[in-house]
């Protein structure tokens, strides 16, 4: 990823952009010849009529300025805001092909953190940089050339220590990236500490770690504070020397130019025009300065945004075979598997699992259950051997089309904001309102739904806040019968239930799923007790306990 690669599909806003641009600063370099004019020809010469005439133009350039300079923001607003969407929608496409694995190892308020404030970093210098270099180089061509047409020897003057601030800012450019690192770091660690916190309160309050938790954030900000005042620090060194020998230049052009027109070499008007240049000058190497800068600080947010977008999928979505149309013959042959380089967790696992069958899987936790699960949903593909529907490698199947066909319902029930109709519609988007309402009746979710003040339209709050465990499990049972699976997998689904709700519900399922294969994992006894097909997963090896 580089910032080039974000503007291009956006060229041709952006050149009618950078146009608009350089009208406006070609406005304001009238602004400064029309004064001079107005002196020498007017005021100087006595002439009333030319006086008014160029004061009149001088008030025309400056309105069509402020009009152009006000249109030119918003267009440039609206651009930025497509840019910066684009991207991060981008990015976080490509964080959806990532498997779960990836989540385990990063923290999620670091990626919180560089999906949004490395992005936007990102877009913003790709932007602002390309304004700011465009109109910055227009601008000092323009106010130099009109320099020089004023004053060839001042000019001189002026441009006689930017050698000198050249060589400084090489010369800080890598205390700058260090600094701007320290500080995204450091706003990564809070988003992280605030990800980690806030969904978990409860547990805080409930061990009375509230002091300790509230400790925690204040040195985080403490030493987010601290690199933020080095980074300042930092910069304000960087472009404190160049100013101050602007500065230098400055007086210096002022001293040299009052001795010139003190001995008639020189106008009042020209002189008075000469600074005023002088002046706008400084704009666009304040922008060029700062483009500078930007680069060093947006290496870091470059750096850090490949971290999330150079992560390679753990599968390859290249099949092409549609899901099965009826529950396919499941066959495992020598599958073998395990996370990073430690032992494998699944050793030659083979296993058939015919069509509608009922496969209760037990065993120790960390055996790998919930790994062969994710098989199935190709969260991970086999490191050996390979899965079969029907005789076809899973791997030659499209990837969204099969997985919206599995239908999995977990122990922590995954629900977000939004209405229960939205949540029940998660999986499949199309069902109508009738067809969610008549899934809600077959989980037997009817009496919960219906004492709800807007009914199946009621907010259920963040991650489903006010919903007990037994409601959620039952709104999982409504969403995956919506999804009309042709597997579903029980993951410790039933864990939360009382033992009554339990059984109720387990009794239901064959009727609620019919000729659905289906995979219970559980490490108690009771949601077993129907299984065609018992297994336990022992040190990486299947073993059939039905036989």
């Amino acid at each position: 990823m580089n910032p080039a690669e974000l503007l291009r599909p956006h060229r041709t806003a952006i050149g009618g952009l950078v146009l608009l641009s350089l009208g406006v600063s070609s406005l304001a370099l009238a602004q400064p010849w029309l004064t001079k004019l107005l002196i020498d020809e007017g005021l100087l010469a006595k002439d009333f009529d030319a006086v008014l005439r160029w004061a009149l133009a001088l008030l025309g350039v400056s309105v069509l300025a402020s009009l152009a300079t006000g249109f030119n923001r918003w267009c440039y607003t609206r651009l930025s805001g497509r840019i910066l969407f684009a991207l991060r929608e981008r990015v976080y496409a490509h964080l959806q092909r990532l498997s779960p694995a990836f989540y385990a190892r990063n923290r999620g308020g670091d990626i919180l953190a560089r999906l949004d404030g490395d992005v936007a970093e990102i877009q913003r210098f790709a932007l602002d940089s390309l304004f700011a270099g465009v109109s910055g180089v227009f601008g000092l061509i323009g106010t130099l050339s009109l320099m020089l047409m004023l004053s060839p020897a001042l000019s001189l003057l002026a441009l006689a220590v930017v050698p000198l601030e050249w060589f400084w800012l090489r010369a800080m450019r890598a205390r700058v990236r260090e600094r701007a690192g320290e500080v995204r770091a450091n706003a990564s660690d809070i988003s992280a500490f605030l990800v980690e916190t806030l969904p978990a309160m409860k547990q805080i309050q409930a061990a009375a770690a509230t002091a300790r938790e509230r400790e925690r954030l204040g040195r985080l900000n403490t030493a987010y504070l601290a690199g933020l005042l080095r980074l300042q620090l930092t910069e304000f060194a960087t472009a404190a020397v160049p100013q101050g020998l602007s500065s230098v230049a400055r007086a210096g052009v002022f001293v040299a130019g009052g001795w010139e027109v003190v001995n008639g070499r020189m106008a009042l008007g020209s002189l008075i025009a000469f600074a005023s240049y002088l002046g706008m000058a400084m704009g666009p190497v304040q922008s060029l300065l700062g483009v500078y800068m930007g680069f060093n600080r947006v290496k870091v947010s470059l750096d850090r945004v490949r971290h999330l977008t150079d992560a390679q999928p753990d599968v390859a979505d290249t099949g092409s075979h549609p899901p099965p149309s009826r529950p396919p013959l499941i066959r495992f042959e020598n599958v073998g598997f395990g996370h990073g380089s430690g032992d494998p967790l699944l050793r030659d696992i083979s296993l058939d699992i015919p069509p509608g069958s009922r496969v209760g899987l037990c065993g120790p936790s960390g055996s790998g259950k919930t790994t062969l699960a994710d098989l199935l949903l190709r969260h991970f593909d086999p490191q050996s051997g390979r899965i079969l529907l029907d005789g076809t490698d899973l791997r030659e199947h499209a990837l969204e089309p099969w997985r919206r066909r599995v239908a999995l319902v977990s122990q922590e029930v995954v629900l977000f904001r939004g209405s229960i109709l939205e949540n029940l519609r998660h999986a499949n988007p199309a069902a109508s309102e009738q067809e969610a309402q008549a899934a809600v009746g077959r989980a037997q979710l009817q009496d919960f739904v219906s004492r709800q003040p807007e009914g199946i339209h009621t907010q259920i709050g963040e991650r489903g806040a006010r919903l007990s465990g037994g409601e959620r499990q039952r709104l999982a049972i409504a969403r995956a019968l919506l999804q009309d699976p042709l597997l579903l997998i029980l993951d410790e689904a039933t864990s939360a239930l009382d033992p009554a709700t339990e059984q109720e519900l387990l009794t239901a399922l064959d009727g609620l799923f019919p000729g659905v294969t289906r995979i219970v994992v559980s490490h108690r006894e009771k949601p077993l007790e129907t299984a065609d097909i018992l297994l336990e997963l022992r040190d990486g090896a299947l073993r059939r306990m039905d036989a």
